[in-house]
């Protein structure tokens, strides 16, 4: 980590609010090793979780096959996964476009994604790389 240090701004999982958000740091164990953080959404202070290694939750909606080894496996792996396997070139995110599975998707807010599931004519499950979002399209 490039010059990180306390009261400086750093991404962290956030316990109370389930979600990688911005952090403030509270504690350092060494001098390149965070400690403790703060929440900037809720002001809850805990150890620092990277985003990237924290453990899926099992999908509320049924969930798949994937769904269920989500709990063996982070996020970012499993996006890192579809990733890899997908074979179209990414696209910009539009509730008119239509997306088929394994589309690579570009979304403004949560970045590069893939097309997990078609849940329906209009909705859809991607995943990003530190969350999984059920989208709207082909509106």
């Amino acid at each position: 980590m490039a010059d990180i240090s306390v009261g400086k701004e750093v991404l962290s999982h956030c316990n109370k609010c389930k979600l990688a958000l911005a952090h403030i740091v509270v504690t350092m164990k060494t001098k390149s090793t965070l400690g403790k953080v703060e929440c900037k959404t809720c002001g809850n202070t805990h150890a620092y979780k990277d985003p990237s290694k924290v453990k899926a939750k099992k999908s509320q909606t049924g969930g798949t096959k994937r769904a269920k080894s989500a709990t063996k496996q982070s996020i970012s792996d499993l996006w890192l996964v579809a990733v890899n396997q997908a074979s179209s070139k990414s696209q910009p995110y539009s509730i008119r476009a239509c997306f088929k599975l394994g589309d690579i998707i570009d979304h403004p807010k949560f970045g590069p994604g893939v097309i997990e599931r078609l849940i329906d004519a209009d909705k859809i499950e991607v995943i990003f790389r530190h969350e999984i979002k059920t989208l709207m399209h082909n509106k």
